[in-house]
């Protein structure tokens, strides 16, 4: 386990397909010091605190974290997997846990493609630019190097995002769309719209 699970006083969210990523890309509100991490990836090669995958996270405990991040995740299993991986997210928070979700906005994408513009920047990240074929099928560069854990198998608009985290058991959910990328709040219990309106703009992007 990592030096920052030691403080017990802290509440903690699971780091989903973490990836190389810390809690310091994650969320402003995760970033901070009330809130520690525990990283859970299939490569055993970004040292993660568990190795499992969402479709199966027995490793982690029914009912013990507070809350749980999952950044571009979804859109790397295939469609009949979704409703399974969200019962695994599910069972893992606690009563009152939030899941806080992010993944490719398909309609965005989708109006690029209609423009004829596949191959073209849509715009320009860490790993360099990036292309709608990228966010639709999965970074070229990263399958290139015989990462095909990088493949896209589905996707979402926020609409079908919405309904598909409500459909598998998550009693509130707010969402926005931001530059081709959806962001989700969805929360194991009911919660008032001002207290969902809360959570999203702590873990929500500003520009959101």
């Amino acid at each position: 386990m990592t030096d920052n699970l030691a403080n017990t006083d802290c509440l903690t969210f699971l780091h989903v397909g973490c990836g190389p990523n810390r809690k310091e890309r994650t969320t402003l509100a995760f970033a901070g010091p009330d809130w520690r991490e525990l990283r859970l990836d299939i490569d055993e090669s970004v040292d993660p605190d568990i190795v499992g995958t969402m479709t199966d996270m027995a490793a982690v405990t029914t009912g013990s974290v507070d809350a749980l991040y999952s950044s571009h995740n979804l859109e790397h299993l295939y469609a009949h997997e979704i409703p399974k991986a969200l019962a695994e997210f599910l069972r893992v928070l606690k009563a009152d846990g939030f899941a806080v979700i992010t993944c490719p906005d398909l309609r965005a994408v989708s109006a690029l493609i209609a423009a004829d513009k596949l191959t073209e920047t849509a715009y320009v990240s860490s790993a360099g630019p990036i292309a709608p074929i990228d966010i639709l099928y999965g970074h070229r560069a990263s399958l290139a190097a015989n990462n095909l854990f990088m493949a896209h198998r589905c996707g979402f608009t926020q609409r079908v995002l919405d309904a598909t985290l409500r459909v598998a058991g998550f009693k509130a959910v707010i969402s926005v769309a931001t530059q081709f990328c959806l962001w989700a709040l969805a929360s194991k219990a009911e919660l008032t719209e001002t207290e969902l309106r809360q959570l999203a703009k702590e873990h929500f992007p500003s520009h959101a």
